[in-house]
């Protein structure tokens, strides 16, 4: 089965066929860091970071680049309100941005590049958009689109440019022909930071959101590319600024757009600006980051994901949910592993998958039907461990892994990035004392030491199970 996405431009599912044989080009909006992450800004960055996973699984040579948007009116307003000078502000937060996708176990992009970094990028195609008749200078140092010029403008988002939301530069809108022109570049306001402008033939200042994508797209994946992503939010606006720019500057841009749904909380995307968003920082301190990873990998990407938490009415939220099924997973890598040794991770890369679950990961990303077939090897692992087949439970893990490496799942990997498994060793020779003294009890048939035994383990939250081959435990 060919790859299949879904491409937002033409609101279908089509076969994904690269420009260059072997070669995927792909563009991702990053970060604008004017305050630290909450898991919707990584609910992205995972739904991509699976589909880099999979490219490359199909022998795809990918070059991935993700953008930060560092300079911009948010950042310039929350670094004032603080005190601190606007680019401290944003390196502050970037690095907060990169601690949460490197602690969900996201890859390193191929090059993630700074706004700051590609002002005569920006300038040139400014230039291009202005001698082609596309973008008009409106006083000193402001410079718009003209909407009006490009007929297929709305055309991503398919709607009439009479039925357009005007654009929200609206500080100089005497200024513009149209009020859904957009800013290419904006005037050095009175008050701001002279480090905060840049020169240009049209005037000092610095430049409007969408301009930056544009130019650091080309730069670094050329006139034309494969898939530009990013969340659902993005559409408009900022992707349909990006798409018009671009080729009202002739070049062809993305040949697939794809766009990742919201995290909600009671049906409301969740953001800063609505008082709802979960911090990284903060939900990282009530679960493990592997948890997270899991809530946010094991949802269908373009599937809004409610977020819920564990409460008197609800016994089980997303991250108790996540972090048990999780559980379920290291239990049996640990299970398996202590019985069949730890299998090389070249091994699980060069692995072959279940047809199923490539025909799963073809459509679409379909990950839970995927990830069916995850449980499907788990549970036969699990089959194999209780009657001592170590061929079959190899089989079973090395598949088992290779399919969670996709999602970002491997239990290996989370294990060696941990770096300390002091505590879980710790943990492993503790309950083992336990269950042979509980063994003991039993063989001396003395139940009510082997009951206590067992009590107190529960009490602690593991779960021993008994079996033919000896008893085993888990977190329960």
């Amino acid at each position: 089965m060919t790859l299949r996405l879904f491409d937002t431009a033409t609101r279908q599912v089509r076969d994904f066929q690269p420009r260059v044989p072997g070669q995927v080009g792909m563009y991702v909006c990053g970060a604008t860091v004017q305050a630290a992450p909450h898991i919707g800004h990584m609910r992205s960055a995972v739904a991509f970071d699976v589909l880099v996973r999979w490219l490359r699984r199909t022998g795809l040579n990918v070059t991935y680049i993700r953008n930060v948007t560092d300079i911009d009116d948010k950042i310039l307003a929350k670094s004032e309100a603080a005190d601190q000078p606007w680019w401290a502000w944003a390196a502050l937060h970037e690095r907060k941005f990169t601690d949460a996708y490197d602690a969900l176990g996201n890859l390193l992009p191929t090059y993630e590049p700074r706004a700051t970094g590609h002002m005569t990028d920006m300038i040139e195609l400014m230039d291009r958009l202005v001698e082609r008749g596309h973008a008009y200078q409106a006083g000193e140092g402001n410079v718009y689109f003209d909407t009006r010029s490009w007929d297929a403008y709305g055309q991503l988002t398919n709607q009439q440019i009479e039925d357009a939301l005007p654009s929200e530069d609206t500080d100089e809108e005497t200024l513009k022909r149209d009020a859904r022109d957009f800013a290419l570049w904006k005037a050095a306001k009175a008050g701001e930071p002279e480090t905060a402008r840049w020169n240009t033939p049209y005037g000092p200042g610095r430049p409007g959101w969408h301009l930056e994508c544009s130019a650091m797209a080309k730069r670094y994946l050329g006139e034309a590319f494969d898939i530009h992503g990013g969340g659902l939010d993005l559409r408009f606006p900022h992707h349909e600024n990006e798409q018009a720019q671009s080729k009202a500057a002739g070049y062809e841009f993305a040949n697939y757009w794809m766009h990742s749904a919201w995290v909600t909380q009671g049906g409301t995307k969740m953001s800063k600006s609505l008082g709802n968003g979960l911090l990284v920082s903060e939900v990282l301190k009530a679960a493990p980051a592997v948890a997270l990873r899991y809530a946010l990998a094991t949802v269908h990407y373009r599937s809004m994901l409610e977020w819920t938490t564990a409460s008197e009415e609800t016994a089980v939220g997303t991250l108790e949910e996540g972090a048990a099924a999780w559980e379920r997973f290291a239990g049996f890598y640990a299970r398996a592993t202590e019985k069949v040794g730890e299998i090389p991770a070249d091994e699980v890369a060069q692995a072959t998958l279940p047809q199923a679950f490539i025909d799963a990961m073809n459509d679409d990303l379909n990950v839970s039907v995927g990830l069916a077939s995850v449980h499907e090897h788990l549970k036969a692992g699990n089959s194999a461990l209780a009657s001592g087949d170590l061929d079959a439970v190899r089989e079973h893990l090395l598949v088992f892994r290779a399919m969670l490496d996709v999602f970002g799942l491997d239990p290996a990997a989370w294990q060696q990035a941990s770096g300390d498994n002091r505590e879980r060793k710790a943990l492993d020779v503790l309950v083992a004392a336990h269950i042979e003294n509980r063994a003991q009890a039993r063989k001396d048939r003395d139940f009510a030491t082997a009951d206590s035994i067992r009590d107190t383990l529960a009490d602690a939250g593991i779960v021993v199970e008994d079996s033919a081959s000896g008893a085993r435990w888990s977190l329960g």
